[in-house]
């Protein structure tokens, strides 16, 4: 499974990238507003985040609210690097613009997933990535790695002529909060899986891992003679 940092924050992304385990970024609105971006300067940004991650997909999110205007935008947004994803909400104005986006060789990470009907359009519409989110099924009390593992069946049940070639479209489990949400979408065979840097670093941690060090440190102490 690969794995993405869902921030905008360079420093973290910097951070991730030096690990050598970072395969994608993706991006959205409340993200850039966390760096303290204004709207003159999203768009610079984002290029920077694409020349950090060269060859790497960073999916930049299209605020508009109709066909056209996701369309200008997605154009636009992919002009800026070759490794822009244009990032969609599902809804009827973004299944039309996905499918002429495709067409142009665009790619888009279809968001805001939380059924499998949604995911099944996306995909044949000519999403490249597909996001069926998880912890925020969790906020309301149901399961949602559930959802994605009805998500995932489905999806990869069929092809949809697009993208074959990449072996897309992708599932992005997005809205991770925990390791186990990470483990679960492994075991459920999803892509992806989008986490953010604090959600990352506890991917790191486990008990287990911290009491062994410091054993080892004690025991090498009395090795040296030096204090533990």
């Amino acid at each position: 499974m690969k794995f993405f940092i869902d921030t905008a924050d360079l420093d973290e992304i910097k951070q991730a990238e030096s690990w050598g385990v970072l395969a994608g970024v993706t991006t959205n609105p409340s993200l850039y507003a966390k760096t303290g971006g204004k709207l003159a300067d999203f768009e610079d940004h984002m290029v920077k985040i694409c020349h950090l991650c060269e060859g790497l997909p960073v999916s930049a999110e299209s605020q508009a609210k109709t066909t056209e205007g996701m369309i200008t935008d997605g154009e636009r947004l992919a002009s800026l690097a070759p490794n822009i994803v244009v990032k969609l909400p599902i809804c009827e104005e973004s299944l039309p613009a996905t499918h002429t986006l495709a067409k142009e060789g665009i790619r888009v990470n279809m968001t805001l997933v939380f059924s499998a009907p949604q995911a099944l359009l996306a995909a044949s519409a000519g999403a490249r990535y597909i996001s069926p989110f998880v912890g925020r099924f969790d906020d309301i009390g149901d399961d949602g790695v559930q959802q994605l593992a009805t998500v995932v069946q489905c999806v990869k049940n069929y092809t949809y002529g697009y993208w074959d070639e990449e072996d897309g479209p992708e599932i992005i489990t997005a809205s991770v909060r925990t390791p186990n949400h990470v483990t679960q979408a492994a075991l459920l065979g999803a892509d992806i899986a989008t986490v953010p840097f604090s959600a990352l670093k506890k991917c790191l941690r486990h008990p287990l891992t911290d009491q062994g060090r410091e054993r080892f440190d004690a025991d090498w102490a009395k090795v040296t003679g030096e204090q533990a």
